[in-house]
């Protein structure tokens, strides 16, 4: 769907939580692929799991994220103090002069957080974006990436992932978008994130229905 289509009323069939046991399941998985990952009872505690990988006085970016929003990472990242934090330096730049600047703090931070829109039961991650900005450094980019995942975000293969993506984050998205600014948000850019070699990437499952 690009941005100029109306879009479709969320498809409430991928609003469904996995069960905890799908969410074990799901981390078995992603850790044969060479990622960490591990299954938070709920948003409380998937704030512990994220905050304590960081250290005090670690550079941290995070993309635009309601999960991070929702579990209280979004706040302690930009307002304890504890961190150097990226995304509120990034707002202080100029985008006529300082775009070089701009882009490579944003692509490399040492600590990459934030979300996906699905993750399928054979362990690949899947991101959506508009503008790219969070997939250099998820990818690749950023010295540590930690992603937290709600337990709706669960499906059973790629194939679905794209329809979840299609048929519901990107409704809920494009309003969250107009309110925040102003204007449509569009799927230019996809992520596939079948495996990690350098065990840079964590994935912290939520059993809890989290985000879009």
């Amino acid at each position: 769907m690009s941005e100029n289509e109306t879009p479709l009323s969320p498809n409430p069939e991928f609003a469904v939580p996995a069960t905890r046991e799908r969410l074990e399941s799901v981390a078995e998985a992603l850790r044969r692929h060479g990622m960490r990952a591990m299954v938070a009872a709920n948003r409380d505690e998937a704030k512990q799991l994220v905050l304590e990988q960081l250290p005090d006085g670690a550079q941290v970016h995070q993309g635009a994220s309601v999960t991070l929003d929702t579990i209280g990472v979004t706040e302690a990242i930009e307002q304890s103090g504890r961190y150097n934090a990226v995304r509120p330096k990034l707002y202080t730049l100029d985008r006529a002069t300082q775009m070089d600047e701009i882009r490579r703090l944003g692509a490399s931070p040492d600590f990459m957080l934030g979300s996906v829109h699905a993750v399928t039961d054979d362990g690949s991650l899947v991101v959506a974006s508009a503008s790219g900005s969070q997939i250099g450094a998820y990818a690749s980019g950023a010295g540590q990436t930690i992603l937290a995942v709600g337990s709706q975000k669960v499906v059973p293969d790629l194939m679905t992932a794209l329809r979840r993506i299609d048929e519901y984050t990107f409704p809920l998205e494009d309003e969250r978008a107009q309110k925040a600014y102003g204007m449509h948000s569009a799927i230019h850019q996809l992520l596939v994130i079948n495996g990690d070699y350098s065990g840079r990437i964590t994935v912290i499952l939520i059993d809890e229905p989290l985000g879009f």
